[in-house]
């Protein structure tokens, strides 16, 4: 056994999992083995929902790791990085012993899903600096040893923080802690930003594993498309932990139509946009009276911190825009995450802040 598959549960390094109709290749006409239906849905006009999907779409995962940059074994198919952040969990914590660390503030999916299977919860908090909120990378390193950590995430570009995090600093606690924990880098606006993926690091670092998301870039939020990529003896393990069916069928067909060159192009040209709109947006916002700091961001958000959140917060739903309210926490009790919308939709956002009471 591989030194990263002794990370597993010690149960489940043997697990089978569950052999699905769909688990073994078989040729036929007649499809008699999955108790389906042997007719389509009045709804369904072209009878493509009738058959359970194929558990892992392989045209899909072929184009999603040429996209990536790493194999089709290395990539496993999810419900967004969600499923693939509780999987993890799941998979590699035994409940009340291995700890999950993450840096708050930052997505709360991982403390959900440590909370789900009673994992210790390790807190390392950012560190907010001049260039900006920044993770402690000795903290992580030594708390993570401390504690029995199994998993550590690490989010680049940082939501809400909105900093990437150097290669280096991954590399530095992937080597820190082989053959103690996984860590895991999600990756979810990587798009956006100019750092290159840590799934370059995966050949020198088997005890890392990369997140990656088309909900935001690439548009498809409700398609729930996500993937883990890391060793490919890890990711066979995780797939004979996942449910049977993960990618629905539209969904995948969806996924792979706006993975073509010519959806690829226009995502390409609204990264650039998304760019440019963060870039004005920064500096407006920032030259507002009511704000009091702009924190910089490889993201498709804005962390702002007000002197005064609620009323900001307030001018802003009376002008039909929703923002993202961070106040609850950690060190985000004056902050709103804004999300970089269209040059219009931006405007507005700068419209309805433009009379805000200065900062004192």
């Amino acid at each position: 056994m591989s030194g990263v598959l002794q990370l597993l549960r010690e149960d489940l390094r043997d697990f089978a999992g569950y052999s699905s109709a769909r688990s073994t290749a078989l040729a036929g006409e007649v499809w008699l083995n999955a108790n389906e239906s042997a007719w389509a849905n009045p709804a369904d006009a072209d009878a493509a929902c009738r058959r359970y999907p194929d558990p892992q779409p392989q045209a899909l995962r072929a184009r999603l790791a040429a996209l990536y940059g790493c194999t089709p074994e290395q990539v496993l198919l999810g419900r967004g990085s969600d499923e693939a952040i509780d999987l993890l969990v799941r998979a590699l914590c035994v409940p009340g012993r291995d700890g999950v660390l993450y840096t708050p503030p930052v997505f709360g999916m991982y403390a959900v899903s440590a909370r789900l299977q009673n994992a210790p919860a390790l807190e390392v908090p950012l560190r907010d600096t001049e260039a900006g909120l920044v993770p402690d990378i000795d903290a992580i390193i030594a708390t993570a040893l401390q504690h029995r950590a199994r998993l550590v995430f690490l989010c680049s570009p940082s939501n809400p923080g909105g900093l990437s995090l150097p290669l280096a600093q991954v590399a530095q606690v992937a080597s820190a802690l082989r053959g103690q924990a996984l860590v895991v880098v999600d990756e979810a606006y990587a798009e956006f930003a100019d750092v290159p993926s840590a799934v370059g690091l995966l050949a020198q670092h088997e005890n890392l594993a990369v997140l990656r998301t088309l909900s935001k870039a690439h548009a498809l939020a409700a398609a729930r498309i996500g993937c883990v990529i890391a060793d490919a003896g890890l990711i066979a393990a995780l797939r004979r932990c996942q449910a049977p069916y993960p990618i629905p069928a539209p969904c995948s067909a969806l996924a792979l139509e706006g993975l073509g060159e010519a959806a690829l192009a226009r995502t390409r040209e609204r990264i650039a946009w998304v760019r440019h709109e963060r870039a004005r947006l920064h500096a407006a916002l920032a030259a507002l009276p009511g704000v009091r700091r702009v924190y910089a961001s490889d993201a498709n958000f804005l962390l702002v911190r007000f002197a005064d959140a609620e009323a900001a917060f307030g001018r802003l739903l009376a002008a039909g825009v929703v923002v993202r309210d961070q106040r609850a926490a950690v060190l985000l009790h004056d902050a709103l995450r804004i999300t970089l919308g269209t040059p219009e939709q931006n405007a507005r956002v700068l419209d309805a802040l433009a009379t805000l009471e200065p900062a004192a």
